[in-house]
């Protein structure tokens, strides 16, 4: 896990802990091409060496492709999904859940594409969405609400290669894991509108969200794995214990005074629940500026 990782995941612990919650772990690991081996392994190491254990066993989505197909089939005999067979480039960007977010003309839409393989190729499927708001409750970043048509279009559920997209499994496992709040990076916000749109065809409503604010390096570049951002490994070499990284991840968020040492268990005494959410407000100025680049207006900075 890259450092930005690690802090929210902080985050979301002490907003679990402060508010009498479970914090579950689950890893998103359908993507079988950037899965490595021993991600798994050393994620869970990193978490039990900063102090954040979690409730229960943790789950793997690649133990559950069963249950993502039978909503995936229900979905397709009632009739809201359809086949694409656009280009895989478009395709792509589409369907990752961080960066730009091109709408999608709607090419397919009403094509009778068919759903077998055309020259070896199968089709994607995508989620027909109807014009209207797709509201959530957000607790730290800017109001909840995407317009289905002009602002998030027709997403894909199941690529044409045959993964899952994030979308779909992250909203079925949310629902059947009783979660009700997810804590997650700024970067996902405009990714909540779809999983909203899952779980309404599912006759569920959505979670609650706090989309905090992303840690920045020196250039002002969100740390991310794509690029390689350093994790706990370096901090180690530099002698810091958990600490030590433990008040510089809490610093960064002037949570504590910079160069405070204490554990993740020390920091949750020292707040509470509302002192956490108005700090973290005061950082939402970062999904303000991710969200300009979006073209979405941002009239206010979060929604009772």
């Amino acid at each position: 896990m890259h450092l930005g990782n690690l802090r929210t995941a902080l985050l979301a612990w002490l907003q679990a802990r402060l508010s009498g919650g479970r914090f579950l772990l689950r890893h998103d690991d359908l993507d079988l091409p950037r899965r490595r081996p021993g991600a798994i392994e050393a994620i869970e190491s990193d978490l039990n060496w900063l102090g954040l254990s979690w409730d229960g066993p943790s789950l793997r989505q690649s133990d559950r492709t069963g249950l993502y197909a039978s909503v995936l089939s229900a979905f397709r005999r009632g009739g809201v999904l359809y086949p694409c067979r656009c280009s895989r480039r478009m395709l792509a960007d589409l369907s990752a859940p961080h960066g730009g977010w091109p709408l999608y003309p709607g090419t397919c839409r009403d094509r009778a594409v068919g759903w077998g393989p055309r020259q070896g190729r199968l089709p994607s499927w995508r989620l027909r969405l109807e014009p209207g708001d797709l509201r959530w409750r957000e607790e730290i970043g800017p109001t909840g609400c995407l317009e289905a048509a002009t602002q998030v279009g027709d997403v894909v559920l199941r690529r044409a290669d045959g993964f899952l997209a994030y979308h779909l499994t992250s909203a079925v496992d949310d629902l059947l894991m009783g979660v009700t709040t997810v804590v997650r990076g700024a970067d996902l916000w405009r990714s909540t509108a779809p999983q909203v749109a899952v779980c309404e065809r599912l006759g569920r409503p959505f979670v609650s969200c706090w989309h905090v604010p992303l840690w920045l390096d020196e250039g002002g570049q969100r740390l991310a794995k794509r690029q390689a951002a350093q994790g706990l490994e370096p901090l180690r070499r530099e002698g810091l214990d958990a600490a030590a990284v433990i008040g510089r991840m809490a610093a960064s968020l002037a949570l504590v005074p910079a160069g405070s040492r204490l554990s993740a268990v020390d920091l949750l005494q020292e707040l509470d629940l509302a002192h956490l959410q108005a700090q973290l407000r005061r950082g939402a100025e970062d999904l303000g500026t991710l969200k300009e680049g979006f073209g979405i207006k941002c009239p206010t900075l979060r929604s009772d």
